[in-house]
C-alpha cells in the first residue's frame, strides 16, 4: 500500500504545479479626461432653414402636386412649404428646373423649401422622374 502512495502523492504535487501561467496583465495606459470646460461644444442639432418670402402652401396627394401652378414674382423670396399626404407617388423628391434644389418630401412632414426667381418665365417643377409628377412655377 506504501507503495501506491508514494507515486500518487508525487503526481498529485506535480499535477497541481503544473498550472498554465497566464502572462502579467500590463497596467492601462491611465485616459486623460478633460474638465468640462476644456472639452469642444458639442454641435447642436441643424435647425431647418427659416421661411422666407412668402409662404405657399402645396400638396403632394394622388393628384399630384395641389396646386400645380403657382404665380410668383422674380426676384422675390419665396418658401415652397410642400407636405407629401400619399404614399402611392414618385413625388417622394421635388426638383425645380434651372436650380440646384433637391429636396426630399417625407410622408406627412412639411418641407420648406426657399427658392428667390431671378427672372421672368415658367419654370418647370416636379418629382425626381422627369418631373412626370408636377406643375408650373409661373413667374412674373
Amino acid at each position: 500500500m506504501r507503495a501506491l502512495i508514494i507515486p500518487s502523492v508525487f503526481l498529485i504535487t506535480v499535477l497541481a504545479g503544473c498550472k498554465k501561467e497566464e502572462p502579467a496583465k500590463e497596467a492601462a495606459a491611465p485616459v486623460a479626461v478633460k474638465p468640462p470646460e476644456a472639452r469642444a461644444p458639442e454641435a447642436p442639432a441643424k435647425a431647418p432653414p427659416a421661411a422666407t418670402g412668402r409662404v405657399v402652401a402645396m400638396e403632394v396627394t394622388a393628384d399630384g402636386f395641389v396646386p400645380a401652378n403657382v404665380t410668383l414674382k422674380a426676384n422675390e423670396p419665396v418658401t415652397l412649404r410642400v407636405t407629401r399626404k400619399t404614399d402611392e407617388t414618385c413625388a417622394t423628391e421635388l426638383l425645380i428646373d434651372g436650380t440646384d434644389i433637391k429636396a426630399k418630401l417625407p410622408l406627412d412632414t412639411a418641407v420648406d423649401i426657399a427658392w428667390t426667381p431671378t427672372r421672368p418665365g415658367q419654370v418647370k417643377y416636379g418629382c425626381a422622374m422627369d418631373k412626370m409628377v408636377g406643375g408650373l412655377l409661373l413667374v412674373e
